[in-house]
């Protein structure tokens, strides 16, 4: 599905679709004020919360806000609306490094200096209190001066996430490159299961083929515990030495990230980068209070003091504050917010002269052509009474009155008939109409 044209959150220009899962599309955009290139990776809030995993997208967008690394995607800022998560991410133009290894073994220089990028971005990770737990292939992606850039920060830990004990306890990653004492399920430290994983990584841009490959998953998982691979014999010798050390199934004894960093192979032409601050790992606590506020983005409630008092001018002294004619209609409906949302975008679709943006309470609609005072614009805020009552209010925020006045009469309201309960300070509604409170 091609969404070029709709415009998300007043900044960027969606366009055509780069790849999507089972909770969530990317597509390439625009960002309509620098017209820089950016993914944005959307997520089904309602998808996620379904099946239990809203805090894993919560501590992916933590991780990425915490590691700021040029050999990591970046990722610029996270939005919401009432359904969807939006991540803007950098865009990587120049594929997955399994495209590439897929065609056969790379050459030792190029697997080394994919293989240096991977274990500096990999350290940087480790020093800000965040394990990957699934680098692969598939995760590590190339741009177009062909570096290497992590992705898919979605099964990654924090240092605050371990136990008691001081270990991580979730089995998750891709078994062919997973650490033995992952699977053994009796707790592993972080840093040492993203090692091994490099170490596979290694050996595959090597190799062309994974160190450890059987159809019997059980199989694969015996010689995975015993550490048992070979090396191909066009491996150089300090390469074999080097994986035999990577590769130890005892955690205890495997090299670490600094020795790797130290080895004379690993050396050969390595640039250590020097990487801008990001925020400190204790930190992290206000960064998870800052995302769990795009999961609880619903519409404003509304108390029943605050729908008696709309219901009847009498109790609106508004007017006593207000110079100008106030250019604002309310309405209550007995649908769901998605519904009301659905229905703005359905009107300004068909008007073919507004773009709409969702924010966080409601919608607003812009006109895409200039007025006798410049755009107009109209916002939507959305309050909730109950979960099957609504209070919406729409107002000028742009644009002339009386362009804004017509388009109300002649478009808007007459759209929203099959909607609206009640029109609130409307004088064609009989004074008789009873007022159902829904409790």
């Amino acid at each position: 599905m091609d969404k070029n044209g709709i415009v998300l959150m007043r900044k960027y220009e969606l366009g055509r679709l780069l790849g999507q899962g089972t909770f969530a599309k990317v597509y390439h955009a625009r960002n309509i004020k620098t017209g820089e290139s950016v993914a944005i990776k959307v997520i089904d809030k309602q998808k996620v919360a379904k099946v239990g995993l809203i805090d894993q997208i919560k501590r992916e967008i933590s991780v990425m806000r915490l590691v700021r690394h040029p050999n990591v995607v970046f990722l610029h800022e996270v939005m919401a609306s009432k359904t969807k998560i939006y991540f803007a991410m950098e865009y990587v133009t120049g594929g997955e490094l399994f495209d590439k290894v897929s065609k056969g073994k790379l050459k030792e220089d190029i697997a080394r200096k994919y293989f240096q990028q991977l274990i500096g971005a990999i350290d940087y990770c480790h020093s800000r209190g965040v394990y990957h737990r699934d680098l692969k292939p598939e995760n590590l992606l190339l741009d177009e001066n062909g570096d290497l850039k992590i992705s898919d920060f979605g099964l990654s830990a924090l240092r605050e996430s371990k136990q008691q004990d001081g270990l991580l306890h979730t089995t998750c990653g891709t078994p062919a490159y997973v650490a033995p004492e992952v699977i053994g399920k009796k707790g592993y430290d972080g840093a040492k299961a993203d090692v091994w994983s490099c170490g596979v990584v290694l050996y595959v841009l090597l190799a062309g083929f994974l160190p450890f490959h059987e159809q019997n998953l059980v199989e694969m998982y015996r010689k995975i515990t015993k550490g048992e691979f070979k090396c191909p014999n066009w491996f150089p010798p300090e390469v074999k030495k080097l994986l035999s050390r990577i590769l130890d199934p005892n955690p205890n004894s495997r090299i670490k990230i600094d020795k790797i960093m130290e080895n004379s192979w690993f050396q050969k032409g390595f640039k250590k980068i020097e990487t801008p601050k990001s925020p400190d790992s204790h930190q992290i606590d206000s960064l998870i209070s800052d995302v769990h506020a795009a999961f609880s983005v619903k519409p404003m409630s509304y108390n029943a003091f605050d729908l008696i008092s709309s219901l009847s001018q009498g109790f609106d002294l508004s007017g006593l504050f207000e110079k100008e004619e106030r250019s604002e209609s309310k309405f209550t409906t007995k649908k769901e917010a998605k519904e009301i949302v659905s229905k703005f975008e359905e009107i300004a679709l068909s008007s073919e002269r507004f773009n709409l943006t969702k924010s966080n309470v409601g919608v607003k609609m812009e006109d895409k052509r200039e007025g006798r005072k410049g755009q107009l614009a109209i916002d939507v805020e959305i309050f909730e009474v109950t979960k099957s009552f609504h209070m919406v209010e729409f107002k000028k925020s742009g644009g002339d009155t009386m362009e804004y006045k017509q388009f109300c009469d002649r478009e808007l309201k007459p759209s929203l008939k099959d909607i609206v309960w009640k029109w609130q300070g409307n004088n064609n509604n009989s004074n008789n109409e009873k007022i159902e409170v829904i409790n």
